[in-house]
């Protein structure tokens, strides 16, 4: 079967669901629950019919397998996220260039983090599905890392066009993550290190009071105010708007080098047989 029409199911079946499961859910669970949720809902819904049909596999097999391996990946994904967000806040608060203060929005507390927690989770995992999925590791296979991570993190850059107050550099950053994910996928051979990361960064930066991707998360009752440029901060999009993101995305490369990945077989990326 080709490759064109194997991808070109996956991205249907996928753009069908991010339009009817968001929609469904969204009058039960509200606008943002309902959202992330449905994105999840489509990602496994349309990487699991593809898997089935071409493959005779599961879910599992786009690397998700649960090994002594994947844990240790999804630990260093984790704290590589994390720690790429404090590089950029940290310091800001150090030298005093931002600052912390309170936020009379959002009141915060234990229930609002455990809510966001399992938010950015359930996010996670559905961009990383619809991204670095069926479609990205069948072209993976076929037509090697340059062809498909530049191209796939394009695509996944434009998805986040639609985002509040989004601008150029917000959109080049997040196409610059685009490529530290898809690098991650290679490094590890499974999604849990690029789940790791996605989820590290998205869960640190509400924590440490900054905007997320254009949305106030307001999950500790605290705000970061910036004393710096928009262009250094990101504004209003949050940090991911700002070249201390840029420079960051350096910072990551280093550490999907160096640090103590464990490297599992990609199931998807391996060579097809003869007439596939």
């Amino acid at each position: 079967m080709s490759l064109l029409l194997r991808v070109g199911l996956f991205a249907f079946l996928a753009v069908v669901g991010l339009f009817v499961f968001p929609v469904l859910m969204a009058p039960v669970a509200g606008y943002l629950v309902g959202s992330v949720l449905g994105t999840f809902t489509a990602a496994a819904v349309a990487n699991a019919l593809v898997l089935r049909i071409y493959e005779r596999g599961r879910l599992a097999d786009i690397g998700l397998g649960w090994t002594r391996a994947s844990r240790q990946n999804l630990i260093v994904g984790v704290i590589g996220g994390c720690g790429a967000a404090c590089f950029v806040i940290v310091p800001a608060l150090a030298t005093g260039i931002a600052r912390m203060r309170p936020d009379p929005e959002y009141a915060g507390g234990w229930p609002a983090v455990l809510f966001v927690t399992i938010i950015l989770l359930f996010g996670a995992f559905g961009e990383e599905m619809l991204f670095r999925g069926y479609g990205f590791q069948v072209l993976l296979r076929v037509a090697g890392p340059f062809a498909t991570i530049l191209p796939v993190s394009l695509l996944f850059a434009l998805a986040h066009t639609a985002n509040q107050n989004s601008t150029f550099l917000a959109i080049a950053n997040t196409a610059g993550w685009g490529v530290i994910l898809g690098v991650a996928f290679l490094r590890s051979g499974d999604l849990w290190l690029p789940v790791g990361l996605h989820f590290g960064w998205n869960w640190a930066l509400p924590m440490l009071g900054a905007n997320l991707s254009g949305f106030k998360m307001g999950v500790t009752g605290y705000a970061l105010e910036w004393h710096v440029s928009e262009l250094w901060s990101g504004g209003a999009y949050g940090p991911e708007g700002g070249l201390m993101t840029s420079t960051v995305l350096g910072v990551l490369a280093v550490y999907l080098w160096k640090a103590p990945i464990e490297g599992q077989e990609a199931y998807l990326v391996r060579p097809p047989k003869e007439g596939t």
